[in-house]
């Protein structure tokens, strides 16, 4: 395994461009090209650890698949298997995307109960409730999910649950209401960005899909579906992750290729924050930097669905909130055990604390480098950032987490400034000089050693 090294560098200057979006393109579109009987071509997608994951799916579904220069050509013309091993869905939960494209054109399927991040339960009740309102019988044995039906009927239901509307769900039932006879309605359905895109490629393949972006959508059946060329939208996430990098270094980022429009939440909550951000709706781009003579001010925040903040990007306010004067709070409405990462930034010196389904934070003066380890996607991808702002060296581990989701991810922060780089995982962990060995420190003192690391 690789890990990053971060040393603390000058501010990241420069323009970022972001990629496409990794939870549109990995998740419902690779997935949803199976319900067409001709090729796709899929243009602006990010060379991911998830895009080749979902491939290995598709061609264990005898798609054929062809991936390089940001483009996937693929073909469902064999698509013939109705089941996706456990080996597949423990490594990736996306994977279930592929159930309601099985469900549709098969007319039968079996998955395995889905892994994925460390980042808490995420039940598929709404799936499966979903898919039996289109008159699919459904069963669960020895750890699978079993389907059949004999034609589906499109019916009126809700896909609202517990914690909100389920993108996972209404995507799923979306794909295979496509295909289903006379008219379905999904109430309570996902609005988020990744949902629309889903909604509008699949009218590009032939579907009947009206209320796009709404939380009603209403879907008239079709015989069948062909294929089409399609650029897959922005990554909003990724280009919140750059706008929290040029926050926490202090730096002056230009951001290309994003729509400000799917980002309102972050934008208003960073704005708050105390950032400058200047938008460019007709070049997709934006521009991110501190307020200048403005003292960043502590946040209380609530994480939900769109348009609320997104959970997504939760861990990275985070770590720019561990070194803002004054006390923060950050309530998920969506992922209760997402919180792992906050041990790793108090390894950093934060004073981070979590109660219940919220994070209290204490914003210090700055964060000391240490080893830290990244326990899921976006943690890891705060964990990073949190590092380029850290006095000193600090290394983080398992970063095959944060190459699920960012494409190239230590060279674009490097072409910015970063002082990043890539390294293999060493066996284990020299052991770290105490204070008074490093001789500048010896010069200015225990005493001194101890104020300069002093919570605010």
């Amino acid at each position: 395994m690789d890990k990053y090294v971060i040393d603390r560098g000058e501010p990241l200057r420069g323009t970022a461009f972001i990629s496409g979006s990794k939870n549109a393109a990995s998740c419902p579109l690779m997935c949803a090209i199976l319900l067409a009987e001709t090729p796709t071509v899929l243009e602006n997608v990010p060379d991911l650890r998830d895009i080749r994951s979902m491939k290995l799916v598709l061609e264990h579904l005898n798609a054929r698949v062809e991936h390089g220069n940001n483009r996937l050509v693929i073909d469902p013309t064999d698509f013939d298997t109705d089941w996706v091993p456990y080996e597949m869905m423990s490594q990736m939960r996306a994977s279930m995307y592929a159930f309601g494209p099985m469900i549709a054109r098969q007319r039968r399927a079996a998955v395995s109960k889905p892994g994925g991040c460390n980042i808490g339960s995420r039940p598929i009740d709404l799936h499966l409730k979903g898919f039996r309102a289109l008159g699919v019988e459904m069963v669960e044995r020895a750890g699978y999910v079993h389907a059949r039906h004999n034609g589906m009927v499109g019916s009126e239901m809700s896909l609202l649950g517990a914690n909100g509307p389920s993108v996972g769900a209404t995507c799923n039932v979306l794909m295979a209401a496509a295909l289903a006879q006379g008219r379905t309605i999904i109430h309570g359905a996902a609005r988020e960005p990744e949902v629309q895109e889903l909604a509008r490629f699949l009218n590009a393949m032939g579907a009947r899909i009206s209320g796009i972006g709404s939380a009603t959508l209403t879907i008239d059946g079709v015989e069948s579906l062909h294929g089409t060329t399609w650029r897959v939208m922005p990554d909003r996430i990724e280009a919140a992750t750059f706008a929290v990098a040029a926050l926490i270094t202090d730096g002056d980022l230009l951001l290309r290729g994003v729509d400000p429009g799917d980002m309102g939440a972050t934008l208003t909550e960073l704005l708050r924050w105390g950032a400058e951000i200047t938008v460019m709706q007709e070049d997709q781009a934006l521009r991110v930097r501190r307020m200048p003579g403005q003292t960043p001010e502590p946040l209380d925040l609530v994480t939900g669905p769109f348009p609320e903040l997104a959970t997504d990007v939760q861990p990275l306010f985070a770590a720019l909130l561990g070194i803002t004067p004054g006390l923060s709070r950050i309530e998920d409405r969506i992922y209760q055990d997402r919180f792992l990462y906050l041990a790793e930034l108090n390894r950093l010196g934060g004073q981070f604390a979590q109660v219940g389904n919220a994070a209290t934070i204490r914003g210090v003066r700055g964060y000391d480098g240490a080893a830290i380890m990244a326990s899921d996607l976006r943690a890891g991808a705060a964990l990073t950032l949190a590092a380029l702002a850290a006095r000193g060296q600090s290394t983080v581990r398992r970063i095959y987490h944060v190459e699920r989701g960012y494409e190239q991810f230590e060279r674009k922060l490097a072409a910015l400034g970063a002082r990043i780089r890539r390294e293999a995982e060493a066996e284990a962990t020299p052991r770290p000089p105490a204070p008074w060995e490093d001789a500048r420190e010896s010069a200015m003192g225990l005493a001194a050693v101890a104020d300069e690391v002093a919570p605010a």
